[in-house]
């Protein structure tokens, strides 16, 4: 079982912005492990604290070439653009194409306090954006235009009430 449950959209956690890390420390790793579990029972490839309820500025994500964690990461070097399906675990089972950068650049910490410095691009680089929006207060609808919003919100209104859309 998780060790956590991921809040979903309408969680007042998701949209306040998250606090650096001031230290890191075995409380802050077992934090990250356990986001780990969470994020791969989800199944997800990357997890923000804000979607478990900590308000901290650490990430961890896995996309098929291992576990990582980010402390205080900071984007930069924002270039190209790549729209692709793209999900949330705070929005379970809806995605839209979203177009984001095709490649940025992280700083950040790892978990024993060593500085990391990552190019990105593509999926890690789309990982990277999704997870520091979360870090910021900031949900993928945030991403839509105006009639994919519209239709997400719709999509949600019809989940959480349990109905579905008339067919034609």
């Amino acid at each position: 079982m998780a060790p956590f449950d991921i809040r979903v959209f309408g969680d007042p956690v998701l949209r306040t912005p998250a606090q650096d890390v001031l230290a890191i420390d075995d409380g802050l790793r077992q934090l990250a492990d356990d986001m780990l579990v969470t994020m791969y029972e989800a199944p997800g490839v990357g997890l923000a604290a804000p979607q478990v309820g900590i308000q901290k500025r650490l990430f961890v994500y896995d996309i098929g070439e291992g576990p990582h964690a980010v402390v205080n990461p900071r984007l930069s070097g924002h270039q190209g653009e790549w729209t692709y399906e793209e999900g949330c675990l705070s929005v379970p089972g809806l995605s839209w194409p979203i177009a984001r950068a095709n490649e940025v650049h992280l700083d950040g910490l790892d978990l024993d306090g060593r500085a990391i410095s990552i190019d990105a691009s593509e999926l890690l680089a789309r990982v990277f954006q999704h997870e520091c929006d979360h870090l910021d207060g900031v949900l993928l609808f945030a991403r839509l235009d105006k009639r994919q919003r519209k239709q997400a919100m719709k999509a949600l209104r019809e989940r959480t009430l349990g109905l579905t859309a008339p067919t034609r």
